[in-house]
């Protein structure tokens, strides 16, 4: 018997979060605090808002990452705090 409902996580990772938690978490924890200190390495530092943004952000999904948060809640922190970097990077880039 099938789930009716399928986040959007099972279907681009497959329905077995659970047993990939650990490559799952690894590869968050890299790429979002890489990814959000170049977000303040490019200028983020001066600004006050964007530098709470960035921190609070990855900070939270950090957070998460160590409290062994269910990790639905974890994918969809990391999705935020990229989001955020991302636009701020476009903000500080012109």
């Amino acid at each position: 018997m099938t789930e009716a409902s399928t986040s959007f996580w099972n279907k681009l990772l497959g329905n077995d979060l659970e047993n990939s938690r650990f490559g799952i978490v690894s590869v968050i924890a890299i790429f979002v605090g890489c990814l959000g200190g170049v977000a303040v390495g490019t200028g983020a530092i001066h600004h006050t808002w964007q530098l709470f943004l960035i921190v609070f952000s990855t900070m939270a999904t950090l957070s998460f990452l160590i409290a062994v948060a269910p990790i639905k809640q974890i994918l969809n922190l990391a999705l935020v705090a990229v989001i955020i970097d991302v636009i701020i990077l476009i903000i500080n880039a012109f």
